[in-house]
């Protein structure tokens, strides 16, 4: 069996539990671990949530509307791997004043939901540290590579989906 015989569904519904394992695995780290994630983590999982809702939305579609869903979740992706690159380079680059967040709670102090959204985003970690690391990569490099990875395989999926639409429309 070759990856291009596997329809463009089950690719999304891959994603979508690779996704939700590295969801879990983030809530071991932190509950059972005692890691404390970072703004930046946390940002992260936002964008992993997001992810992993579209992906589940992409896989019950077809066609056009797969691919609508799907490009949606490839920026989700897009956005994740941005944030994690950013908290790669801090890491690799640490700052002399820690500074991984708070411009981002300034802006939102001035719109009405102040208390609400820093509340979302609340991490109490240190974005340039390196708490645990897995073959040389840390936690924000794996995060990178597997927003990557979903963001190549979930475009790989719309264009299927599109291609296999357009055949059966002509």
């Amino acid at each position: 069996m070759k990856p291009s015989d596997i329809s463009p569904q089950r690719w999304m519904l891959l994603i979508a539990m690779s996704g939700v394992g590295m969801l879990v695995f983030g809530l071991y780290l932190q509950h059972v671990v005692g890691l404390n994630p970072c703004p930046m983590c946390i940002v992260q999982r936002y964008a992993l949530i997001a992810v992993v809702v579209l992906a589940l939305l992409a896989w019950r579609l077809s066609g056009r509307a797969l691919a609508a869903a799907g490009l949606l979740m490839v920026l989700s992706a897009g956005f994740g791997a941005f944030t994690a690159a950013r908290q790669s380079w801090l890491q690799w680059y640490p700052p002399e004043v820690v500074n991984c967040g708070r411009d981002f709670y300034g802006m939102v102090e001035n719109f009405p939901l102040n208390r609400a959204i820093p509340m979302i985003f609340k991490g109490s970690g240190d974005c340039s540290k390196i708490d645990w690391t897995f073959l040389g990569g840390s936690i924000a490099n794996w995060s990178f590579v597997g927003f990557v990875v979903f963001g190549v395989v979930g475009l790989w999926a719309v264009v299927r989906a599109l291609r296999s639409h357009t055949l059966t429309v002509s």
